[in-house]
């Protein structure tokens, strides 16, 4: 899907996002996460903060595992509502593996991460599952001056 210049610079630009799954019975989760984007895709790592399962348990990944669609809303809020605005993302997602045979998509996202955040340059990541988004549609708003 092709996504609008300045909608790009807003998802790249930005830190955090709210990644919203659900479970096969529809049942909805959603939890705030760091992500880089290519201008095409967007991955999130399953970092090495602390968790309370292993990554495989997470309910973002058994969700995902489950079903594949997902919703990502990144947002800037103020007091002075005529500077709101947020892009919201449909589309959907699967897990990528280090070693599964898309070694060089992680590797290349691993970087992009690491580059963007300078937490992950000391965290092992390159060992541990993406998550990828492969954008369905994208709505963007921006709040309108009086």
């Amino acid at each position: 899907m092709e996504i609008d210049t300045l909608v790009r610079s807003y998802i790249s630009d930005h830190r955090v996002a709210r990644l919203g799954t659900a479970d096969a019975g529809g049942r909805p989760s959603v939890i705030p996460i760091c992500y880089v984007f290519d201008g095409s895709i967007i991955y999130s790592p399953i970092d090495l903060k602390p968790k309370s399962v292993p990554a495989n348990g997470l309910r973002r990944v058994r969700n995902i595992t489950e079903n594949k669609y997902v919703c990502m809303v990144i947002d800037d809020y103020s007091d002075d509502w005529n500077e709101l605005s947020y892009v919201q993302i449909l589309g959907t997602a699967e897990m990528v593996e280090p070693g599964d045979g898309r070694q060089a998509e992680h590797q290349r996202a691993v970087e992009m991460l690491r580059n963007k955040y300078t937490q992950y340059r000391s965290m092992d990541i390159e060992r541990r599952p993406m998550i990828k988004i492969t954008p369905i549609r994208c709505k963007a708003w921006r709040a309108r001056n009086a």
